[in-house]
């Protein structure tokens, strides 16, 4: 039995009043056990529809679960997307009170020149359609109380998106490997975590030929213009107020945040 379009909108009305007043709320998947991915999708649809509404505007996509290992603790086999809004784009500084639970992750960043029209994208595709990469935090956030979640939470709650911050400088994919490239990620002056772009699916740009396709596949392009964050690197970091983080990722160049 699947969910009824009134039972979508109430539960993408909860999601969306949870970003609004920071407040978390319980598992969607706890209290409605049938919830399924393509549910799931119908209520992030819902979350976004009424930011639009607002004002706010897509401006990418981020694709998530691309580490072999956090797929196998959810029990997938593919990574699932969100949409990246104007909202989103932070600055070096941030407010840790704007956010309900978050974590920052270092990730690299595919700034598109053409569209991708998917299904049937080849790396070499993603390849020719990619103006510049850049290193680039998301700060993942959880609108589920706990990150209690299972994919279902996930993908209803927009990827658990939260916002995003580029890096100081964007080079062609002529010019790095993203399988091989290393990462540092930095936290307080200390080293906390490492990690190399063969951690997302081998590479970051396989992540984004598997967006192209399974967003093909659904009648959606990915568009000349957009950013595409292709997946974290490494493990999620913990974020406090009081916090600075540096990233550092081999051939692409650095960023920094400080929340406050």
């Amino acid at each position: 039995m699947t969910l009824s379009d009134s039972r979508i909108a109430e539960f993408g009305d909860e999601l969306f009043q949870s970003l609004r007043s920071r407040v978390p709320i319980d598992p969607l998947t706890e209290r409605e056990p049938t919830l399924d991915v393509a549910r799931a999708y119908k209520i992030q649809e819902h979350v976004i529809a009424r930011r639009l509404a607002l004002g706010d505007r897509i401006v990418g996509k981020k694709i998530g679960l691309t580490s072999r290992v956090v797929q196998q603790a959810l029990g997938v086999d593919e990574p699932d997307f969100g949409q990246l809004l104007a909202s989103m784009v932070a600055t070096d500084s941030v407010s840790a009170s704007t956010l309900l639970q978050p974590r920052i992750e270092g990730e690299v960043a595919f700034l598109l020149e053409h569209d991708l029209r998917g299904p049937g994208i080849t790396n070499a595709d993603v390849i020719k359609a990619t103006h510049s990469v850049l290193p680039c935090f998301e700060i993942v956030d959880s609108r589920i109380r706990n990150w209690r979640i299972k994919l279902a939470d996930t993908v209803s709650d927009n990827a658990s998106a939260g916002l995003f911050v580029l890096g100081d400088r964007a080079v062609g994919l002529e010019d790095v490997d993203l399988s091989t490239c290393g990462m540092l990620l930095e936290k307080n002056g200390d080293l906390v975590c490492t990690g190399a772009g063969a951690a997302a699916l081998g590479s970051p740009i396989n992540c984004v030929t598997w967006l192209a396709n399974a967003l093909g596949r659904l009648g959606t392009p990915l568009r000349a213009g957009e950013i595409i964050l292709s997946g974290s690197l490494a493990a999620m970091v913990p974020v406090a107020a009081g916090d600075h983080f540096h990233l550092s990722i081999g051939g692409l160049g650095s960023a920094s945040i400080r929340f406050t």
